[in-house]
């Protein structure tokens, strides 16, 4: 294990997957199956660091809902490949790792069978505890934000807290990433500085990094520099 100041928590905008097949003449989908080949290295490079917990933006709710109908079908049907492979093969990185995978967002929105799979994949590794695996999945930050204030409403309306008495840490509580520290650091492959509707409220000060190379062509000297870089910085945290 590598010995440096290093994130206990890091989140990832795997973002370039599609641009990355087109620039080699490839379908989306080809992008996307290399992406997945991707988090299971990034997964070894965590390990060597000490890295517990990593939470992966796998698909927003928007692109659920504006990608083509096809990549979207090639894209289930590679989580269908993978968690059965999970599920089945205790070679499996996850399963070799001893990682506890769990998956957030309008879960209800995918495929039945895919939900099946999702939730026997989550009960094969609950018990699990050398890394935490998230993946956010037709997921939307500020869409999280809504369903929690709601969720806080109705029990304000039934009596369970009264408006006064709630804080923070209440809120936190009715977030889909409940039970987990906020992220100590935000990585996004592919060019783009922005957080795209990912861990609004959790990531309020997080460390942020943005790099050029799409998520299938991040290298171990990439993020081997991302995170002697995040133990340089001073975390002020607003202060």
């Amino acid at each position: 294990m590598i010995t440096i100041k290093t994130p206990q928590h890091i989140a990832i905008i795997p973002d370039g997957n599609r641009r990355c097949a087109k620039r080699l003449m490839k379908t989306p989908w080809k992008g996307h199956e290399w992406g997945l080949g991707k988090l299971k290295s990034v997964l070894e490079w965590c390990k060597e660091f000490g890295i517990k917990i990593i939470t992966v933006y796998a698909l927003s709710l928007e692109n659920l809902k504006k990608r083509p109908k096809r990549e979207i079908e090639m894209l289930f049907s590679l989580a269908r490949k993978e968690i059965n492979d999970i599920i089945s093969n205790e070679k499996n990185p996850v399963r070799k790792n001893k990682a506890r995978l769990m998956f957030f967002g309008n879960l209800e929105l995918l495929p039945e069978d895919l939900q099946k799979l999702i939730k026997k994949a989550t009960e094969i590794t609950k018990n699990n505890s050398e890394f935490f695996i998230n993946l956010a999945i037709a997921y939307g930050g500020r869409q999280e934000l809504v369903s929690a204030s709601k969720e806080i409403a109705e029990k304000v309306m039934e009596g369970y807290i009264k408006p006064d008495e709630i804080n923070e840490n209440f809120f936190r509580q009715n977030l889909q990433t409940n039970g987990f520290p906020d992220p100590d650091l935000i990585i996004r492959t592919g060019g783009e500085k922005r957080l795209s509707n990912f861990l609004l409220f959790q990531g309020a000060y997080a460390e942020l990094v943005f790099i050029d190379s799409y998520w299938p062509e991040l290298t171990r000297e990439e993020f081997v520099k991302i995170i002697q870089d995040f133990g340089k910085r001073e975390r002020r945290f607003g202060r």
